[in-house]
């Protein structure tokens, strides 16, 4: 038995965690202290990602004071001290997995993820390429206008990640990981891709000489390229790390590397999934909605709308009806989700049949539509506004079932149409509330809305009404001519971050008819 003095400790739960994870038990047995303890001393990685990489060991360590004999480590100490590395390590790959998994977007994942590596391979620029196999539900979850790859760097602009992309696909170690192929370009035998350590590109008498060039321009002569690969995800891409001088990480910080980008690989495909799913909503609830909005003499619509991140029901419709009318609605669906899409286009469809039926009668509309949602979603509750417009005579009758006010915006005013207070359909057993009447000056506009472009603020309600009051009427006088100017001024004033960097994940519906 090892006689280890009593003054070095190990913690019992760190050394279990190192042996399951690195096996301490082989590693013991093959490290017995014998030979050059110095070498055991090299400085460990650093602890949190974004901080500068580990400092090299120095070349040459001070001679031994003159009269004082070399002695030989206590018995034990060399293992103490890998275990003291083994347990460093643990503790810096346990904080980035956890700054990792804290993300909750594809772009802010993609950062952390190339922060923390560079920080694990003591390197200082890098970018990852995510390419989903083809054919794949995550290839359909980038924009069209990006392509089937996403591209993202640190320390590297624009610019520059053009010219990396500029280089032969096949010549790149990401290009050959992808596309399953060995560092000499051979097919793989299959599996999972390795990494690929260029620790000397310009010295490659095989590098292509693209390849050479966008080296010598970026003024990087190394590359660590890391597979995001795993056996449940399967490949989605690939992260390089640039050196400015030859260089090549050690076992150590490979294995590192290695274990965190497993770990990656299986968050990101989790935000793949997240973000399919948004596109699919974001998709279905836009067929839901009218693909073209109806020409109609003596009126112009516009309207905009955004789904939030969990699919709402907000909803909007205009159709024309006999005798040159014009049919206006918005309204909400209460819940979230595919269930909510899917009653919203209910909801919307039988409002256009009983609007096409009694449209002049906004209250008999709505009265109907109550009845029809209490007797098919009991469980359900909705809002709504319907309004019957007359461009010719420009007059608008409306009613509102525990909906916002519309706001109306002129020349000469601009005001929220007093609507008598009512309760959402589905709440009480017999819905009824009274029609207003509203005659539109030549010129003016009303804007129809959702509550969910006011909760967006974050705003008490009373302050989102004074803040869309306010951008309504900073509509500068030259821009009101045109609705959809006006609807995009008003949501840049009332949402000046943008609808996505704003509060809550709501939906937006704003439609605005300007009367001639």
């Amino acid at each position: 038995m090892l006689d280890i003095p009593l003054r070095v400790r190990v913690h019992v739960d760190a050394l279990i965690a190192a042996q399951n994870d690195m096996g301490v038990c082989d590693a013991i047995e093959r490290n017995a202290p014998a030979g050059k303890p110095a070498a055991m001393s090299a400085p460990h990685l650093p602890k949190v990602a974004g901080i500068e990489p580990t400092v090299p060991t120095p070349a040459h360590t001070a001679p031994p004071m003159p009269g004082l004999s070399a002695s030989a480590p206590p018995p034990g100490a060399v293992i103490q001290d890998r275990l003291a590395g083994w347990v460093s390590d643990l503790t810096t790959l346990h904080e980035l997995t956890e700054r990792l998994a804290r993300t909750a977007s594809l772009d802010d994942a993609l950062h952390e993820l190339l922060r923390a590596g560079a920080a694990l391979v003591g390197a200082r620029r890098g970018m990852v390429v995510l390419e989903p196999a083809p054919g794949s539900w995550r290839a359909d979850c980038f924009e069209p206008d990006h392509g089937p790859a996403l591209t993202k760097g640190l320390g590297l602009t624009h610019a520059e990640l053009g010219h990396i992309e500029t280089v032969p696909r096949d010549a790149t170690a990401y290009g050959r990981i992808m596309d399953g192929r060995l560092p000499d370009g051979r097919p793989g035998p299959g599996g999972l891709p390795e990494a690929v350590a260029d620790p000397d590109l310009l010295a490659e008498t095989t590098l292509d000489p693209r390849h050479r060039d966008v080296a010598v321009r970026l003024g990087y002569a190394a590359s660590y390229t890391q597979p995001l690969a795993s056996e449940a995800a399967g490949t989605l891409g690939a992260a390089v790390w640039m050196y400015d001088e030859p260089a090549a990480p050690v076992e150590r910080q490979r294995h590192l590397v290695g274990l965190y980008m497993r770990y990656a690989t299986e968050h990101l495909a989790r935000l793949l999934e997240l973000e399919h799913a948004r596109v699919t909503v974001t998709t279905v609830a836009e067929e839901l909605l009218p693909s073209r909005l109806p020409r109609v003499p003596g009126v112009q619509l516009a309207a905009r709308h955004h789904t939030g991140p969990h699919g709402g029901g907000d909803w909007y419709d205009a159709l024309p009806l006999p005798e040159g009318a014009l049919g206006l609605a918005v309204g909400s669906v209460s819940g979230s989700g595919p269930s909510a899409l899917a009653a919203m286009g209910r909801l919307r469809a039988s409002l256009r049949a009983y609007a096409v039926m009694e449209g002049e009668d906004p209250v008999a509309v709505l009265s109907d539509l109550e009845l029809l949602l209490r007797l098919t979603e009991p469980a359900r509750t909705a809002t709504a506004l319907f309004a019957y417009a007359e461009p010719a005579r420009r007059k608008i009758v409306l009613a509102g079932a525990g909906h916002t006010p519309p706001l109306v915006l002129g020349g000469r005013r601009t005001e929220f149409v007093e609507t008598s207070l009512s309760a959402p359909l589905g709440m009480l057993a017999c819905w009824e509330a009274p029609s207003v009447e509203l005659s539109p000056e030549p010129g003016e506009t009303v804007l129809l809305y959702t509550d969910g472009l006011l909760r967006r603020t974050g705003d008490p309600m009373d302050r989102a009404f004074a803040r869309l009051h306010a951008a309504a009427a900073s509509v500068p006088k030259s821009l009101r001519y045109d609705p959809a100017v006006i609807a995009d001024h008003v949501l840049r004033t009332v949402l000046p971050e943008g609808l996505d960097e704003a509060c809550g994940g709501e939906d937006v519906v704003l439609l605005a008819a300007r009367f001639d």
